[in-house]
């Protein structure tokens, strides 16, 4: 496989250096290149102790871009699981659907640990994943210890070593185990910028329905008010004897003002700009009249001098 790589290509030599240090499998994962393909690899890991995932052994694929480390892989589950779909790209923050979340500092060891890590969280939508029941994932669980991959022919009863008394329930690789924990943290904190975004949005819609609400109360006591004023002015003008209309409040008149002239005044052309069409008319026959009397004159001044110029032929 080395002679088919160029050996000076950053991707290369970081895989190269990560197939070395995976190349025997541990309790809790395992991770090797295809042999006829660098940039792919074939991942097994053991589902996290205390959850629905307990007792299972689930393998995938890590397809990894030209550019890596400095773009992220692309994951892919291949055993049914519960919590990922099986064959499709899982959206996770050091998967390739999140490329501005990626670090050239992880690797693959570390998403090996944030895979295990991730799957007893809830899926909330994301791209890739599922919300199997309990006993849904308990059971298949069970049924992963029988997959056997085609490609990389893994068996996940023999794909990892197996588990002692005194063995470590997670994985114990402190730098990577720190390096998923930061994955967590900051999917965690996404979520938690995604809720205070949403309560704000949710804040501000309630305060303006509540400012709304107010505007039309008052608007309500203010027209109420006028009413009021107005049936007791009605009594007093009653009295008097002759009925004489209640003066109007100046609130009343402005209304009015506002209701029977229009605010902006229609558009009337003046009169310079309005041009009959008759004065129209008239100027263009006058125009032809012209033209033709001067046509007409033109032919006699022809004729008269045509006349003069054979007379004098005829005398020579």
């Amino acid at each position: 496989m080395e002679s088919k790589y160029n050996l000076k290509s950053p991707a290369v030599k970081r895989l190269m250096k990560e197939a070395a240090e995976l190349r025997d499998p541990t309790e809790h994962y395992h991770a090797q290149p295809l042999e006829d393909n660098l940039f792919e690899w074939h991942f097994s890991v053991r589902g996290p102790p205390d959850s629905d995932f307990d007792g299972g052994v689930y393998h995938g694929r890590i397809v990894l871009p030209p550019e890596y480390p400095m773009k992220p892989p692309s994951i892919i589950l291949l055993t049914p699981n519960g919590r990922f779909e099986v064959g499709k790209k899982i959206c996770l923050s050091i998967s390739g659907h999140h490329p501005e979340t990626w670090q050239p500092s992880w690797s693959i060891r570390t998403a090996l640990i944030a895979i295990i890590g991730f799957m007893p969280t809830k899926g909330e939508g994301a791209i890739g994943s599922l919300d199997y029941t309990p006993e849904e994932r308990r059971a298949l669980a069970k049924k992963s210890l029988d997959f056997c991959c085609d490609a990389c022919g893994s068996c996940m009863r023999s794909a990892l070593l197996a588990l002692s008394p005194d063995s470590d329930l997670r994985p114990v690789d402190p730098q990577a185990h720190r390096l998923a924990q930061q994955i967590n943290f900051k999917a965690d904190s996404s979520s938690s910028a995604a809720d205070s975004a949403s309560s704000a949005v949710v804040a501000a819609a309630s305060s303006n329905s509540e400012s709304s609400t107010t505007a039309e109360r008052d608007t309500d006591d203010t027209t109420s008010a006028e009413q009021t004023e107005s049936s007791f002015a009605a009594p007093e003008t009653s009295s008097e004897g002759p009925s004489v209309p209640a003066a109007p409040s100046p609130r009343q008149r402005r209304s009015q003002n506002q209701t029977q002239s229009p605010r902006y005044p229609a558009f009337t052309p003046s009169p310079a700009a309005q041009i009959p069409q008759e004065d129209a008319s008239h100027t263009g026959s006058a125009v032809l009249i012209v033209l033709l009397t001067l046509a007409l004159a033109a032919l006699i001044f022809r004729r008269i001098y045509l006349a003069h110029e054979y007379k004098f032929d005829y005398e020579l």
